[in-house]
């Protein structure tokens, strides 16, 4: 049995993902704010989930998380973060800023760097960070939403090229979904796939080892047209 970590996994793609192990020869420990959740989680399946109650933003509670992840467990194969938090900030309002920021770079870079040492040590592992297509451009509306998740794609690059380079066997995908129906999204809008649809993506990322991954697959088509088309084009629909 394959034993994996899954960082935001009390709803949406994290808990489909969770489910979707479980049934494929994976323990998973399972974290979120909401225990209430979690136990919810755990009951559907008790042989095969474990879950601790953990804030990514609490920075001094990550390196607690792994020390105890270390101690519980002989080795982890798999970590996915899936926090992610964002939204429409029109006037630019620092909370609404320092929040998409604490948990999409400040959180994500810290269980990024913990799960690569962890991996490092262990002699092997694969990390998956949930960016979003969201990442290859800016945005007037979410500015510091887009930003980070260019800041996370650009991190999990760099963390792809170091696990190349390393003696270990370490494998780093970076997930770019585009709209998936969950709590972040707005509304109902083109191309919009079910959570399950893009946790079902995302494990048959996995399975190949991918470097990326757009979820669904045929974001890739937008995912090119955005790298090239003109920012004074663009600006007309971001």
């Amino acid at each position: 049995m394959k034993y994996a970590l899954i960082i935001g996994a009390t709803s949406g793609i994290g808990k489909e993902l969770a489910e979707l192990l479980t049934v494929n020869n994976y323990f998973v420990i399972i974290t979120g704010r909401r225990e209430h959740l979690l136990k919810q989680i755990k009951q559907t399946n008790p042989t095969n989930y474990s879950y601790k109650v953990h804030d990514v933003t609490d920075l001094n509670s990550c390196d607690i998380l792994f020390e105890e992840l270390k101690s519980e467990f002989k080795n982890i194969n798999l970590i996915v973060y899936s926090s992610g938090t964002g939204g429409p900030n029109y006037n630019l309002d620092w909370e609404l800023e320092k929040t998409t920021l604490e948990t999409n770079v400040l959180a994500a870079t810290k269980i990024y760097g913990l799960a690569y040492n962890l991996f490092k040590k262990q002699g092997f592992g694969h990390l998956v960070g949930i960016s979003s297509i969201a990442s290859i451009r800016g945005n007037r509306h979410v500015p510091s939403y887009f930003a980070s998740k260019a800041f996370q794609a650009s991190y999990l690059e760099s963390l792809w090229m170091k696990g190349n380079r390393s003696k270990a066997k370490i494998f780093v995908t970076d997930v770019q979904p585009g709209f998936v129906d969950t709590s972040m999204a707005i509304g109902k809008t083109f191309w919009m796939a079910t959570s399950k649809k893009a946790a079902k993506q995302i494990f048959s990322a996995i399975k190949k080892r991918k470097k990326k991954a757009y979820i669904t697959k045929r974001w890739r088509l937008v995912a090119f047209i955005l790298k090239w088309i003109p920012a004074k084009v663009l600006i007309k629909f971001l």
